[in-house]
C-alpha cells in the first residue's frame, strides 16, 4: 500500500473530526471550508490542509488495471431495485472455480480506490465484484460530494436489495464456487453488517468501521463476521457495546478488533490524514485470512 508523503502537516483531533462531519453528517462544503478556516486560523492555511485531507485517487492503483495476474471487467446484473454496475476482478490464474466476495463501497461511490481494493482480493484469489450502488441515479459521478448526495438518497430497502442482488449474483455465477462472503468500508461497512441480517445465505462478511446493526436484528445474523474499528473514532465506536453485548447473548461467530491510536477510513490508502499504514497492514492481512478460512 502507498505510504503518506513525509511532509504531511500535523493534522490536530478537531480536524480529523471535522472532516468526518462534513462527510458523513454532511455539511455543505462552504461550511466545511468556512469552520477549517476557523479552526487553522486562515484560509490560506485551510487551503493548504485540503490535499492531506482529500482522497487523492492518483495513489489508487498499488495493483494497476492492466496488472497481467488479474482479469478485470464491467458487468451487470439484476436487482430488485433494477439492474446494477459493478467492477469484477480475478485472478487469471486460476484453475478451478474462484469464492466469491461482494466489495461495498464507502459513501463516496465506486472510485478509484474501491476498484483497486477489488483488484488486491481477486489478487489475494477471489472473484472480487464491487456493485455501483449508485447505478440507479446514473452511477458514481467523479465528484465526490455529489456522490455523498446521492448515497444519502438511496433508502435502506434499496441498499438492501443491491446488496442480495450481488449475492444471489455471485452465489451462481459460473466461475464461482457458491461461497459468497462481503466486505465494506465505512457506509459499505454497514452495508455489510446489515446484509448479514437480510441474508442467511452470506457465508462471511468483514466490516471496516460500519455501523452496527439494531440489536433486535443481531438473532437473523448467520454469517460469521470479522469488524475492524479505528480507535479514535468515536462516532462509530459508541455502537461497539451494544453490538459486542448482542453478538454474544445471540452466540455469534465475531472477530472484533480496534486499532488504537488511528482514525475513521485508516484503511484508505489515498487519504493522507487518515491512513495508518500498520493498522492497514494488519487489518488487510486479518481480512484475507478470515475469508480463506470461512470461504474456503
Amino acid at each position: 500500500m502507498n505510504a503518506p508523503s513525509s511532509n504531511r502537516p500535523v493534522i490536530g483531533p478537531e480536524v480529523i473530526a471535522l472532516y468526518d462531519e462534513y462527510t458523513h453528517a454532511p455539511l455543505p462544503r462552504r461550511v466545511f471550508m468556512k469552520r477549517l478556516t476557523a479552526v487553522t486560523g486562515s484560509v490560506t492555511a485551510a487551503t493548504a490542509l485540503l490535499p492531506f485531507l482529500e482522497n487523492n485517487y492518483a495513489q489508487a492503483a498499488v495493483l494497476p488495471e492492466g496488472d497481467a495476474r488479474l482479469a478485470t471487467q464491467t458487468a451487470g446484473f439484476a436487482s430488485a431495485a433494477g439492474l446494477v454496475s459493478a467492477y469484477m476482478a480475478w485472478p487469471k490464474a486460476a484453475s478451478g472455480k474462484l469464492a466469491a466476495v461482494i466489495i461495498i463501497h464507502e459513501n463516496r461511490g465506486l472510485n478509484p480506490h474501491i476498484q483497486d481494493i477489488t483488484r488486491r482480493l481477486a489478487l489475494a484469489g477471489f472473484l472480487a465484484c464491487a456493485p455501483d450502488y449508485l447505478s440507479g441515479l446514473g452511477g458514481t459521478p467523479a465528484d465526490e460530494d455529489k456522490a455523498r448526495d446521492l448515497i444519502a438518497q438511496l433508502t435502506p430497502a434499496t441498499i438492501d436489495q443491491i446488496s442480495l442482488g450481488a449475492l444471489q449474483f455471485l452465489k451462481h455465477h459460473p466461475q464461482a464456487s457458491g461461497k459468497c462472503g462481503a466486505l465494506g468500508f465505512c457506509w459499505g461497512g454497514g452495508a455489510v453488517n446489515q446484509l448479514a441480517v437480510v441474508a442467511p445465505d452470506l457465508d462471511a462478511g468483514v466490516a471496516f468501521y460500519g455501523m452496527q446493526p439494531k440489536a433486535e436484528e443481531i438473532s437473523h445474523i448467520k454469517a460469521p463476521l470479522l469488524l475492524h474499528y479505528a480507535g479514535l473514532d468515536e462516532r462509530i465506536n459508541a455502537g461497539i457495546p451494544g453490538f459486542e453485548s448482542a453478538l454474544k447473548a445471540a452466540g455469534k461467530t465475531y472477530e472484533l478488533h480496534v486499532y488504537d491510536g488511528v482514525n475513521h477510513a485508516f484503511n484508505n490508502d489515498t487519504n493522507a490524514a487518515r491512513y495508518d499504514a500498520k493498522a492497514a497492514t494488519l487489518a488487510w492481512q486479518r481480512t484475507v485470512e478470515f475469508l480463506q478460512r470461512y470461504l474456503g
